[in-house]
């Protein structure tokens, strides 16, 4: 609705235009699927009225500015030039005229988009594609979730470094500011529900404490061994949330002192509060802890990055019965889907170093991505929901290329039928690009081919001179 205070005779004929330019800005498909991705939103969440009292009709409007946003992550590499040339060409087809070369609109919208409309996306998105995917990755019914805390390298500009510093055992000027985050995923579909970020210097154990509200009663948690602490087994059951964990390093367990034998390799044991308080609860949550808990111990033999280990799991979920200890450890060997989703995020995607230079931003690319992560999941849910098959076999990078692909076909064709048989098209194809079943396979950390020899940069670079010696590049002195 348009607000004319001072000239209120004007207000039909503005309210006119703009009804008319909104309705050409929305039958403009910057995200060729945006009839399709728009439907896993909320109706309100970008709509043109919820800019505030008293908005201009921009050409970068809300809802604009958020597609672009994530058909720029959904590019690598695509800058803020190549989002505004593709919407004066896409413009200049409806008949509009000429928009400015510069990319100061785009930008300056991006930071008027704001980030809590992003996480709401975010929440938003990770719950339709757990609807789509239905009692997949559930066990007894129960939502399983999965935390792990990663980390991506940011833009070394002043004010990131300010907020984000770099990492141990770099010179100043030669690394780059490093952003923690912890994302809280769901086993099931694989998206994202919440994400929490903080620096380096943060432990992961904390990130999770602030996760903690955006579990809820009933789900159960699948973490590693860096949350199988005291604090998080004791909390977590009051929130009616029960842990699966791999056992701290620091506490040992002997199944000859155990409190109540479950089967081989499997019993109850007390575990005691420590004598100093933890680091990431105040004195009085400290001293609202018990001084005992109760849990569930079990240990197995699995192949780990080719070898085999002894892996021991704690977890709050006591009874055998209802929870075999098979069941468990089949649980704990999918947590490997975390790190495989983390890979595709960093590596498929292209978020391993965010471009965006002052902190406020570098948050919102955070989000940026991790909507759009999210947007794929939602369409790999739907081809799972159609064919039938396991989320898990699904390619993410066929997904990915193939809504890269088909969005160009989708938007050069005029037709609402040929867009939906295009649609449909893609779903079926997604549905069959299958990866193969390779229980135990394992991939080495390590890199066949080797570096350029240019020399290291141990210097920021308006200070570093190069030397050519014997035909190699060595740092000067």
């Amino acid at each position: 609705m348009v607000t004319t205070p001072f000239f209120p005779e004007l207000r039909a004929r503005l309210a006119a235009c703009r009804e008319r330019s909104t309705h050409a800005l929305q039958q403009l498909d910057f995200l060729p699927l945006c009839e399709k991705l728009r439907a896993l939103l909320p109706a309100h969440l970008l709509a043109l009225e919820d800019e505030g009292p008293g908005c201009r009709d921009r050409i970068f409007s809300l809802r604009l500015t958020f597609e672009c946003f994530v058909w720029q992550v959904l590019k690598p590499k695509t800058s803020c030039r190549d989002v505004v040339r593709a919407v004066q060409a896409l413009l200049a087809a409806q008949g509009w005229g000429p928009v400015s070369d510069s990319t100061s609109a785009y930008t300056q919208a991006r930071q008027r988009l704001p980030a809590g409309r992003l996480e709401r996306a975010l929440a938003a998105t990770a719950a339709v594609a757990d609807r789509r995917v239905g009692s997949q990755g559930t066990i007894n019914g129960r939502t399983v979730m999965v935390a792990d805390g990663s980390s991506t390298q940011l833009p070394d500009s002043q004010a990131i470094r300010q907020v984000y510093p770099q990492a141990p055992g770099q010179k100043p000027g030669c690394g780059f500011p490093v952003l923690k985050f912890l994302p809280l995923f769901s086993l099931a579909s694989g998206a994202i529900r919440q994400v929490v970020t903080a620096t380096w210097k943060t432990q992961d154990v904390r990130l999770l404490q602030q996760a903690w509200p955006a579990l809820r009663a009933g789900e159960i948690l699948l973490v590693d061994r860096a949350f199988g602490d005291y604090v998080t087994l004791a909390t977590l059951p009051k929130q009616g949330v029960d842990v699966v964990a791999r056992l701290h390093g620091c506490r040992k367990v002997d199944f000859r002192r155990a409190h109540q034998r479950l089967g081989p390799q499997d019993a109850w044991f007390h575990f005691k509060k420590g004598s100093h308080p933890s680091m990431v609860l105040t004195p009085v949550e400290w001293a609202g802890l018990p001084d005992q808990i109760t849990v569930r111990v079990l240990r197995f033999r699995a192949l780990i990055r080719g070898r085999k280990t002894l892996v021991t799991l704690v977890t709050t979920l006591l009874d055998a019965q209802l929870y075999p200890a098979a069941q468990l450890i089949a649980l704990y060997r999918r947590r490997w889907q975390l790190e495989l989703s983390l890979r595709h995020l960093k590596t498929t995607m292209g978020m391993e170093q965010l471009r965006c230079v002052s902190p406020e931003m570098a948050g919102k690319e955070l989000l940026a991505y991790l909507v759009a992560y999210n947007l794929i999941r939602c369409l790999m849910a739907e081809a799972v929901t159609q064919a039938g098959v396991e989320m898990e076999r699904v390619s993410f990078k066929g997904t990915v290329d193939g809504v890269r692909n088909y969005a160009a076909e989708m938007r050069a064709v005029r037709s609402r039928k040929q867009r939906a048989a295009l649609w449909d098209q893609l779903v079926k194809t997604i549905a069959t690009d299958l990866v193969p079943h390779r229980p135990g396979r394992t991939e080495p950390r390590a890199l066949k081919r080797r570096p350029k020899p240019y020399a290291r940069l141990t210097k920021p670079r308006h200070q570093f001179k190069d030397a050519r010696r014997r035909g190699r590049r060595k740092t000067s002195k």
